[in-house]
């Protein structure tokens, strides 16, 4: 057997394979683009450098692509939402150091595995009192949601007297290990030794445990060209020594995080959050339009004399106002193309989230401004022979833009803050951006400063503006 070294493990190739000639590109795969899915927050696999997604998975993936003759579109959406987005046929593949499961085989066609991977427990780089897994009993470790660490963790909790929670990334899960909120953090050891490497303030204390293989997925019976082609042009990266040396940029011997000042920190992470920013305001205007629209469309709707425009305006008013905005993000981008058939991208998806959302507390606020006029105003307009129309134009209307316009400033603000919940559909604004920094560098606390900054700068501009506008033409 010859052996290929793998970032610590091996995968055995026989001599006989070795030596056969390696097949040509699949004709099925090329001229095509494939939309593929990947987590956000998995360095040294996939995480940003200079604003740019890199890693192995990212190096792995874009060199297939060139070997086999297509192209790829990456979208950074985060673990579980790779997963759901794939399920809902957003994506056509997802590459995310995902592990080969039996679970995961039940609904997914993977690829043949491309890394050996393992799992290392960590605690704080000044903890002392935890040195293996005898010292957890009583305690809370972390994990990764759906990893091979929380896989790992739980097999051995009962043994050890320990509990285990989950969270959504690495980063988080260290911060949350420094904070002392958990003793000890349970994550995939190159990802876990790039961490430390890049003083994210953990060491390792115990050895890596066997783990299972990473894979690149498709959904089950889909895709079945594309799959072929990625296993094709992995076994001529490996048989070319590309393979190798991908590993090796990102695995062997990484240079460690320089360490600069808040304010070189501010200065590297400013064109990213300036787009992210650009987004996070078109995102906000577009919703705001919308939402004036149906808020005030409806908002004319609870007041009419029809039951029926009635009805179909607190239908709407309660569907909007009675379930979180996080489940609705979901549904828009991962189970209305489910349902439809249809795929939609993550802006229409976000602006559609919002816009229903702000809209349904507009359309309260047009009611509640409408309803506060005194009746005796429609009834002075009605008795001089105006009609309901004119009525409500000229006499109701500007005297309920005066009370409804405070309550219109205070839901643009909500829905500007709001936009933060989209990050987890992979909306990459302001704090989206955010999270790609500190799951780079590894400095929470600082990168969050800036974007509550950012926030908090912008949001008192436009208050201030919006303020200005109302005493001009309210006056």
């Amino acid at each position: 057997m010859a052996l290929l070294a793998l970032g610590g493990g091996f995968l055995g190739v026989s001599a006989a394979a070795a030596s056969q000639p390696l097949a040509q590109p699949h004709a099925a795969v090329t001229g095509e683009n494939y939309v593929i899915g990947t987590d956000t927050t998995f360095a040294p696999f996939e995480y940003r450098e200079d604003g740019e997604l890199t890693g192995i998975d990212m190096d792995l993936i874009r060199d297939i692509a060139a070997n086999q003759g297509f192209t790829v579109e990456i979208k950074s959406l985060g673990f579980d939402a790779a997963l759901q987005a794939l399920q809902s046929n957003q994506v056509d593949g997802v590459i995310a150091g995902m592990s080969i499961t039996d679970e995961r085989e039940l609904i997914f066609d993977f690829s043949d595995p491309y890394f050996d991977s393992g799992v290392q427990m960590a605690v704080a780089e000044d903890n002392t009192e935890i040195t293996g897994y005898a010292d957890l009993v009583g305690e809370t470790v972390v994990a990764k949601r759906g990893s091979e660490g929380e896989t790992f963790a739980n097999s051995i909790k009962d043994e050890y007297g320990f509990t285990v929670k989950a969270l959504a990334d690495s980063a988080t899960m260290y911060d949350d290990v420094k904070a002392g909120n958990s003793v000890a953090v349970f994550d995939d050891y190159p990802v876990l030794a790039y961490g430390i490497n890049q003083n994210n303030g953990l060491k390792s204390v115990t050895e890596k445990e066997q783990g299972s293989s990473y894979g690149f997925a498709v959904n089950k019976g889909q895709n079945p060209e594309l799959l072929a082609a990625f296993n094709t042009g992995l076994a001529e990266l490996k048989d070319n020594g590309e393979y190798q040396t991908i590993l090796d940029t990102y695995l062997e011997q990484p240079a460690p995080a320089m360490a600069s000042g808040f304010f070189g920190l501010l200065s590297d992470s400013m064109p990213a959050l300036m787009k992210g920013l650009g987004l996070t305001l078109l995102a906000t205007g577009l919703s705001i339009l919308i939402a004036l629209v149906l808020g005030v469309l409806f908002g004319f709707f609870k007041v009419s004399e029809s039951r029926v425009l009635r009805g179909i305006a607190s239908v709407y008013v309660s569907i909007f106002r009675g379930t979180p905005l996080l489940v609705q993000a979901f549904f828009f981008y991962f189970g209305l193309p489910q349902l439809t058939g249809q795929s939609i991208d993550v802006l229409t998806a976000g602006v559609l989230t919002l816009s229903l959302n702000a809209g349904a507390y507009m359309t309260e606020i047009v009611r509640g401004g409408i309803q506060s006029v005194d009746p005796g105003q429609t009834e002075a307009g009605r008795s001089l022979g105006l009609g309901y129309v004119t009525t409500m134009r000229r006499v109701v209307l500007p005297q309920a833009v005066k009370i409804m316009t405070p309550s219109f400033i205070n839901q643009f603000v909500m829905t500007l803050k709001d936009t933060s919940l989209l990050a987890v559909i992979g909306f990459a604004e302001l704090t989206y951006q955010g999270q790609q920094i500190y799951a780079a560098n590894f400095r929470t606390g600082e990168t969050l400063l800036i974007v509550a900054a950012l926030y908090f700068i912008v949001i008192n501009l436009l208050t201030m503006l919006s303020n200005k506008l109302d005493k001009r033409f309210n006056k």
